[in-house]
């Protein structure tokens, strides 16, 4: 995977992306996996944003996007997030974040 992807980055860097949000706090970005299946025996891929104090010392809460991709089992729903470009990942969160205000 390209580096310029949310898996690719992970890859690379052995280490979580990790963005400022439009209110201007430091986020990090982990995965989420449904352990069951849907109705329709798809299995989603949510990612969770940690924000961070400022210093970077402790996390101070969390937003969440909704469901970004699917598969037929976990791996294959992880395996189309991680090939999400980190732009996209950007946009998620951002709008995560105008959810979490109710700006969006």
């Amino acid at each position: 995977m390209s580096e310029a992807t949310l898996g690719g980055y992970m890859e690379q860097h052995g280490r979580a992306a990790a963005f400022t949000g439009q209110d201007g706090q430091p986020y990090s970005v982990g995965i989420h996996l449904d352990e069951e299946p849907d109705g329709t025996g798809r299995f989603g891929a949510s990612l969770l944003f940690v924000r961070w104090s400022q210093s970077g010392e402790r996390p101070t809460g969390h937003v969440e996007s909704g469901v970004l991709t699917w598969g037929r089992s976990p791996e294959e729903a992880d395996l189309r997030l991680k090939a999400l470009s980190l732009y996209d990942v950007k946009a998620a969160l951002d709008e995560a974040i105008g959810r979490d205000l109710g700006t969006w």
